[in-house]
């Protein structure tokens, strides 16, 4: 029992460490929440824009390429366009985040992402 109470003398540069830890995820957030990721689909006939908190901030159509009266293949590329942004961006928080945690020594993949 008295072995646990040993690291006690720890405790200020563990709570340090954790407010250090808390503050660059936060700074990170914040970084992320404001990037843009892209991603398109049907060869770029739509492309959708979302930030780093996934919302999506973007639609362009080219008309050219796409019949306005087919709303239902419209559909399907809209949804397909906002899910690659949204997967170019969980890959950019991911790739974030393991720098994060690199940066306070912690190992891969111990960070969640946003």
């Amino acid at each position: 029992m008295l072995d646990a109470l040993k690291n006690l003398g720890n405790l200020p540069g563990l709570m340090a460490r954790a407010k250090e830890m808390q503050d660059k995820m936060k700074q990170a957030q914040e970084d992320l929440a404001r990037r843009q990721f892209t991603g398109d689909a049907a060869a770029g006939a739509v492309t959708a824009v979302v930030n780093g908190r996934m919302e999506v901030v973007k639609i362009r159509i080219d008309k050219s390429r796409i019949d306005p009266a087919d709303t239902e293949l419209l559909e399907d590329i809209l949804v397909a366009a906002i899910a690659s942004a949204q997967s170019h961006a969980a890959s950019g928080i991911q790739e974030e985040m393991s720098k994060v945690g690199a940066g306070l020594g912690l190992p891969p993949g111990s960070l969640p992402g946003m």
